[in-house]
């Protein structure tokens, strides 16, 4: 049986265009308003939506998701309410949902409790930014009994070995960092060596391959839809929502969705 995130990937491509993947940090600035805007952004064209677990020190992050984090724990927000706000999202949408954190949460809640839970409420698949492959067995093998997609990085520094270390635990597709370094909204799109990279991971892994790291305007997100097949925004979204303030946070997330979002589909692929 397909996952959601293979049945997006299917439909995307029969539509010859690349997919949208926006994050959020859940219970920035306060959980009521992330649960808004996480429905904000499934109703207005995310194809695949990343929730954020807050953690204390998300390294590969830079300040502006540092900070939405920060702000996600103190109002409350924890790997358990993460969950619970799946299942109230997977109450109102069938977008696939990714929890995307760092290994130290999951590891406390345990393995298999995580991977069970997660399922249960609905979430698709389970990315951890600090977890290499070599260590990753125990989560790996939880999230494979619970059918959940195990989503792996790489990096413009990644060479083959990595690229087929990564495809032996990886499922739903491939997590390419445009960037070495942190993330964070930047002014110019992915460099050219990125796409070279891309049609070699997609190669070496099977997989489809996702860009992310520096995207925070719809023509960046255009360039990289040429060649990616799906495009993840998180830095620019999280941004946008913080500066508008809980009572615009909503509609900042649907209107900058939607910008990215037709951005997107103006490339159609061949």
């Amino acid at each position: 049986m397909a996952t959601r995130i293979a049945e997006v990937i299917t439909r995307l491509r029969g539509q010859g265009r690349a997919g949208l993947v926006p994050f959020l940090s859940v219970g920035d600035p306060d959980l009521a308003t992330s649960r808004e805007a996480l429905l904000a952004v499934a109703e207005t064209g995310a194809d695949i939506i990343e929730l954020g677990v807050p953690f204390s020190d998300p390294i590969a992050d830079g300040p502006v998701i540092q900070e939405s984090s920060q702000r996600a724990l103190r109002a409350g927000s924890s790997l358990p309410r993460v969950i619970e706000m799946v299942a109230w999202l997977r109450e109102r949408t069938d977008v696939p949902l990714v929890l995307f954190g760092y290994y130290n949460p999951f590891f406390r809640y345990g393995d298999e409790n995580f991977a069970r839970d997660a399922k249960a409420a609905g979430a698709d698949a389970v990315l951890s930014s600090d977890l290499p492959p070599e260590e990753a067995a125990d989560l790996v093998a939880a999230c494979r009994r619970y059918d959940l997609d195990r989503i792996f990085l790489l990096a413009p520094t990644s060479d083959e070995t990595r690229m087929r270390a990564v495809a032996q635990v990886a499922s739903g597709f491939v997590y390419m960092v445009s960037v070495t370094g942190v993330t964070g909204a930047r002014a110019a799109a992915p460099a050219a060596g990125i796409e070279d990279l891309v049609t070699k991971a997609r190669a070496v892994t099977g997989l489809p391959i996702g860009v992310g790291f520096g995207i925070s305007s719809a023509e960046q997100a255009a360039s990289v839809a040429r060649y990616a097949d799906l495009v993840i925004v998180g830095s620019a979204l999280v941004r946008r929502v913080f500066e508008a303030g809980p009572g615009g946070a909503v509609a900042a997330a649907r209107d900058f969705v939607a910008e990215l979002r037709r951005g997107i589909d103006g490339v159609r692929k061949s």
